[in-house]
This record gives C-alpha cells, structure tokens and sequence, in this order.
C-alpha cells in the first residue's frame, strides 16, 4: 500500500474509533482545545508586542532619550533645546536626532470645539520615521524656524472624525488655542504617535494633529526648561553600549561646564532605550510569565489526554494483538496509533483557535489601559502557523507514549506507573501555576490597601485649559475660576469643588529646584527638587487630603498679599526635621536665583499623596494658590453624596454656562482614575488567575480519571478483598490513601519548582515575598483538597462494590 493510501485509511479508522468512543473523544479535543487555544491567545500577544516590529521605517535602530538626575529623585525626565543640540552635535552614533514636545489643546473653527493631542515636532522626525502625508505635503526645514505662517498635519482618525474624510481639506484654516493654522497634509491610517511611543510631558495620549516646532536662536543655550522628547536613529554598526559611553562622556563634560544646571550631587546622566523597549519594556516580564502559564496548561491538558489514551489502550490490547497476529509490523502500528492521536490534536486545535478568539476579546477587555499597541493584536498568518506546530506537536506529545506501550502489548503494569507519573507532572506543574496566581493576587490586594493620601469615593474629575483672547488676562482667568468653584460648589448633592494642576494617578507631574531659608547646603549640592502643584478652589477638602498643621489656602490670599505655600508632610519633615514648619520660607530656584524672586511662607502642611503611583514613593511637594499663580490648565474635582456620574451633565452645563467654547475632556471619576493606574498589575493578575484554575481543573480531571480506572481496573481484587472481610471503610481509606501519595510526590515537586520559578517574578510583586509561607500554604491546602475530592470519589464507588458482582468480573 503507497504511503498516502495508508495515511487515508488511518485517518479514517481513527475517525471511526473517535465516533465510536464520543465521550472519550469529546474530553479530549475539549482538554486540547482549551490548551491550545490559551497558547494561541496570549502568542499572538508576544506576536505583536515583543516579536513583531514597530510600524516605522528602521525600527530596530529607533531610540530614545531620558534625561535622568538620580540625586535629584529624578529617574525620568525631559531634555532643554540646549541639551538636544548637546546630543546632537556631540554624539557620533547617532544618524539622526529629532526633537518634539506635546500638549492637549484647544481646537475651534470648522466645528464644535474640542480638546486634542498635539504634538510639534522637528521637521526631520517624520522622514525619521519613514512616514508620509497621504495627502498634502510634509513640513520641510523652513518650518523649524520662527516667524513662518502656522503649518498643521492632521491624523487620519482627526481628519476622517472632524472632515468626513473631505480630500478638500488641505488649504482650511483651523484654530489652535486661539491661533490660525493651515492644514497642508493628512496623515495615512498606518502612521500614529501615541504615548507609548511619544510619552511627552504635556500627556498627549496620541498625536491628533502634528505641528512644526520652530525653536528660537537662542535655542542652543537655554537649559532651564526641560520640556522636550528626543527620539534618534542609531547609525549603521553603531550599537547601545556605543552610544551609552558617549553619552556618560557628554553628561561628564555637561556636569563639568555647567555646574549650575547640573550640580554634582544631582548625577545628570543621559539613558538610552531601544524605541520598542520604551513602548513594551513593561509588560515584557507579566508577558513572559503569561507565556509560561499557558506553556503549563497545554502540558497539563497534554498528560490528560496521554492518562486517557492510556486507559485506552488496555481495552484494545486485544485489537493490537489481532491485527498484529494478521501480519502488522509494529511501526504501522505504531503510525495508526500516532495518526489516531494527531487528529483529535487538529481538530482540538481547530476548536482552540475559536477558544482564542474569545480570549483575545477578554485581553482586549482586561487591557484596554495598559496594554500597548492593543489594535494590532490579531490572529494572523504567523499566529495560525503557532497554532499548527502547537497542535502536531501535541498530537505527537502526548500520542507517542501510549503508542509505543500499545504496540509492544506491554500495558499492565508500566501504564500504571506511567499514568500515576502523569498524574505527578500535572499536579506539579498545576501548583507552580497557582503559587505564582497566589502571589499576584496578594501582590494586588496590598497594592489596593495602600492609602494613596486621598479619597477617591464619589468624586468627579474632569480636565480643562482656558485658551483665546478672552483669557490674554490673569485676572480674567481667576475670575473664570471663582466664578466656576461657586457654581459647582452650590449644585444639590456638591459639598466641595476645586481644582489642581497635577491630579494624583494621572500621569501628570511639575516638579522644579528650590531654596530654602536658613538651610546650609550639602556639599555639592546647589538646589533641591521638589513637586509643584498649583490648587484653586475647595481642592484639599474635595480631595479629603488631611491639614495636619496651619491652615490651608483663603480667598484672602492674593496677588497683592504675602506669597504663601502649603507643603506636605514629607517635605515638613526633610526640611525642617523636629521643628515647625509653619513660618519657613521657600522659594524658586537654585542658591543662584536672583534676588528679586519672591519668598514664599509656609502656612499649612497636608498629608503625602501618591501622585505617580500607589507603588512608588513621591518626591516631596509644596502647593500654591491659583489666586497667586494663575493657571490656564486645571484638573477639576468635584466632591459629591451621591455618584459622581450622575452629576456629569449638571457639572457640564454649568462650566459651559460661564464658557460655551470650553472643551471639557477626561471625565471620569476618582475611583476610575485610580483602578486605571492599577490595570496593567490588575491585567497580569487575572490572567495569570483565569490560566491557574484552568490547570486547576484540567489537573483534578486527570487525576480523577487516573483513579476511576485504577478502582475500574482493580474491581476483581476489591471484591476479594470483601469477600474475605474487609470493611468499605478500609477499603476507602486504602485508595484514597493510594491517590494521596501520588498527589503528595506531586505538591512535593510542584513546591520545589515553584520556590525557583517565582523568584524572577519579584518584579511583579508588591509587599509580598517570592516565597511567601501564606501564598504557598494556601495554595497547596487548595490542590491538596482537589486532589483529596478527586481521589475520594472514586474510592467511595470502590467502597460500595458488591463482591459477587465483582467477582464475576474476568
């Protein structure tokens, strides 16, 4: 018979034995389907964040720049005009270097008005990137110098939502914060910036529009605002630890020729990353983690379907012994077997790429705020091939062991031990799985305990800027304010409303040196950082942040009147340690600052907040009163008694009663806010849950299977064993014993593997050990009494066999 005529005729036996058996068939393409499906899900999440390149020509050498002053607290920060043509003249390894900066802003005209990204940029970044206006034209040189008319390039989703997709657009006038601009291109739907490629200061989640960025000519000499994003192309051969030496070089010489911008104590050094470390260097370790997980489960759903083969086997000894009698070599034995094998792993694999489309739209759900590049994750060509290989290789995985025992008819006591090794690898590999759950789950629940300094229960936020010739004014701006604090003040329901330049948990962050009075400086040390935050309004009462000494800001506190601050507890007590605050005096600046910058005094001290993130330490911060600071841009927070959504169209109509223009954007309560900043641990943690009980599951089949046909299988010597006086209960106990050991070999090598694979996930943990005593002894009480469920059910059926019947039993 020729090779495809015998692969023809396997195929349809083994479909005839499958249909035969539908129960048998049906546990098993269901186990494998759930494995595969797991993997192909969270592959085609590798797939496109960690395997595949970012959308922009000569991704593999995009880079970018942070500017970091680790003695300062400062571990991330933005570049001055001055130091990005430092870089740019001063570091060979580079090709190109672009420079940008963003902010959300006000449009108007040709429609309603709304709040948008906008990002300027150096008229290089584009070509950089190897992007191109679909339509229109690209900003060229001339653009990056001042005094030219203003340029605008519209994203395609900006142009589509806001033109209708109008070609005609190119040549329309649109105002930005007041000021003209020409639309001259359109971007195509291929290019996008968002902030995990472009984190820029002004917190542009995407960019919506793009404009030139015309730096003055002085540009290369001012260094006291670090505002700007600095993306390179490394050149040909130039590598990381190249440009790493030049820039510790330049950072020397920097610190060295400016000691007033860069004093010793801060460190001033500039950090590299590779463009796609910056947009998933986060995720790569929850990732990774997530791949292993689903690695275990298809193991664990491939030893099931192994067991069962198994116990499949020893009915068809006599099958085997037939058609081996009627002249079949065991090699064509074997391939029937293994062919009977592959196809319930195709057709589980078929199932499991419907599995993964369901949990893809899960991880789409889970990951909406903290996953990047979300858009791109699909099941694609390379996602289908993983899917094939994952499906032969699991065929041949579990199908081969059970093969060679069956066509060597060597079944009866080698397929025991063997499934009871099964039973061992699944139980093992399930605990490893529901340790490391165990100890993200913890992880997060500590995380949530962590009082962030405020409370976030029913309060609404929302995010605004008063832009325009109606606000050239200050005084026009604070009046707009009060006005505004009064009337959302005086709602039924509001008991307080304000507002601050930086809210908590935002993303959003103000930080700058300053001089204290009295204080003798370090030696090396020139300044202290410290955050800036600008409040107006009721904002420490709408937030609840406690006033732990003085008093907080007054309607009395103007212009005209002694400059006063509040700081928080941190800054109170590194200050000013064992003395009161309430008195000090602060100001601006640097010991070189000049002499007509205003003292301010210290009235009040409030609790520390989280302002980054609940599980990271803030630096200290004072605050100022919009009444002496005026600011355009505020954070509003409104404290209610009732939910805060319920007050969302009130609030809107009455800020749009003072100012119909106003764009109101970002609305959303407090309690939003602060489970946005936990989604990406929260995604990692239910995930990595969501695949342990599934191994769980999977785990106390098997093991329920295993034991159901060794009491099956050992029926005769359970009648016998009655027949001659045993009681039910000894025999209860006997097997349940007998599946506890193997339960206990398991947990005892499942424990092992978990003390050595939970110590990479440190990363991943807050508050909570890698080897944490309680997760461990959780978790394995928790399989312990599946496993004692698993094997006690079974034995209780062996327990109540009637010994005549079974003895009958050939």
């Amino acid at each position: 018979m020729s090779a495809p005529a015998a692969v023809i005729q396997d195929l349809k036996y083994a479909l005839r034995g499958l249909a035969a058996n539908p129960g048998f068939a049906a546990v098993a393409i269901l186990s494998l389907a759930l494995g595969i499906g797991a993997n192909t899900a969270i592959f085609s999440v590798v797939s496109a964040l960690l395997l595949r390149p970012l959308p922009y020509e000569n991704a593999d050498r995009q880079v970018i720049l942070w500017n970091t002053s680790p003695g300062l607290g400062i571990t991330e920060d933005w570049f001055s005009t001055a130091q990005y043509f430092d870089i740019k003249n001063g570091v060979r390894s580079f090709e190109e270097v672009a420079i940008a900066i963003g902010a959300n802003a006000n449009l108007t005209g040709d429609g309603e008005p709304e709040r948008v990204g906008t990002i300027r940029v150096s008229s290089n970044l584009l070509s950089m990137l190897g992007a191109r206006p679909m339509i229109g034209d690209a900003f060229t040189a001339q653009d990056d110098v001042p005094g030219r008319g203003g340029k605008a390039l519209l994203a395609f989703g900006t142009w589509m939502r806001r033109y209708g997709g109008d070609a005609k657009v190119v040549g329309r006038t649109l105002q930005i914060n007041g000021q003209p601009y020409e639309v001259t291109g359109v971007m195509p739907p291929s290019f996008s910036l968002p902030r995990e490629v472009m984190p820029t200061l002004g917190v542009v989640e995407d960019a919506e529009i793009l404009l030139p960025l015309p730096l003055p000519a002085n540009a290369a000499h001012i260094r006291n605002r670090e505002d700007y994003n600095i993306v390179a192309t490394l050149a040909p051969g130039a590598t990381i630890a190249q440009t790493r030496a030049e820039l510790d070089a330049l950072t020397a010489r920097l610190r060295g020729e400016h000691p007033d911008f860069y004093p010793p104590n801060g460190g001033l050094t500039f950090r590299v990353l590779p463009l796609k470390e910056q947009v998933v260097g986060s995720l790569r370790l929850a990732l990774l983690v997530l791949t292993a997980s689903v690695g275990f489960v298809l193991l664990i759903a491939c030893a099931n379907v192994a067991s069962l083969l198994l116990s499949r086997a020893m009915a068809r000894q006599k099958e085997v012994a037939v058609r081996a009698a009627l002249g079949a070599s065991r090699s064509r034995i074997l391939q029937q077997l293994l062919t009977e094998s592959v196809l319930l792993a195709i057709v589980g694999g078929a199932l499991g790429l419907v599995f993964s489309v369901i949990c893809l739209a899960g991880i789409r759900a889970l990951g909406s705020a903290s996953v990047p590049r979300l858009h791109e994750i699909a099941i694609d060509r390379g996602v289908l091939l993983f899917t094939f290989v994952a499906s032969l290789s699991s065929g041949v995985l579990f199908g081969l062991a059970p093969a060679l025992r069956l066509s060597r008819l060597d079944l009866r006591g080698r397929s025991h031990y063997m499934r009871r090794s099964l039973v061992v690898a699944e139980l093992a590999l399930s605990i490893m799985l529901l340790v490391a759950a165990g100890l993200l789950i913890r992880s997060f629940s500590k995380l949530q305990d962590v009082p962030p300094g405020f409370d976030p229960s029913n309060v609404l936020t929302l995010e605004l800027t008063m832009t325009g010739r109606k606000y050239n004014d200050a005084d026009a701006i604070l009046q707009t304010y009060k006005a505004m604090w009064e009337r959302l003040s005086a709602l039924p329901g509001v008991t307080a409303a304000g507002g601050v330049t930086a809210l908590p948990l935002s993303r959003m962050m103000a930080w700058g040196p300053i001089t204290v009075e009295g204080r003798a400086a370090a030696e090396g040390e020139k300044f202290l950082n410290a955050d800036i935050r600008i409040v107006g309004g009721e904002y420490f009462r709408a937030m609840q942040i406690p006033l732990l000494k003085g008093r907080v800001f007054s309607e009395q506190d103007t212009k005209t009147t002694m400059r006063v601050v509040v700081v928080d507890e941190q800054m109170a007590t590194q200050l000013w340690p064992g003395e009161d605050p309430i008195g000090k005096r602060i100001r601006t600046g640097g010991f070189d600052v000049t002499p007509d910058t205003p003292w301010m005094t210290v009235v009040g001290v409030v609790g520390r907040v989280k302002q980054d993130a609940l599980d990271a330490d803030s630096r200290m911060a004072y605050y100022r009163f919009q009444g002496q600071t005026p600011s355009r841009a505020m954070n509003v927070v409104v404290r209610t008694a009732r939910d805060p959504a319920a007050l969302a169209q009130t609030v809107t109509r009455e800020i749009h009663a003072l100012d119909p223009n106003l764009p109101i954007y970002k609305m959303r309560s407090m309690n939003d806010r602060v489970s946005e900043s936990l989604a990406e641990r929260r995604f990692s943690m239910l995930l990595l849950a969501l695949f342990a009980a599934l191994a769980l599951g999977l785990a106390a089949i098997g093991t329920y299977g295993v034991m159901a046909c060794l009491v099956s299988q050992g029926t005769r010597e359970l009648g016998i064993r009655l027949a001659l006086g045993a009681a039910p209960r000894d025999l209860l106990v006997m097997v349940v014993r007998q599946g506890m050991l193997v339960a206990l070999a398991g947990l005892a090598l499942g424990v092992a593997g978990a003390l050595v694979l939970t110590r990479f996930m440190g990363a991943l943990l807050f508050g909570v050990r890698a080897t944490d005593p309680a997760t461990f002894l959780t978790m394995t009480a928790a399989l312990m009494s599946v496993a004692f469920a698993a094997c006690y059910i079974p034995a209780r059926r062996a327990a109540q066999v009637n010994p005549m019947v079974s003895l009958r039993i050939e």
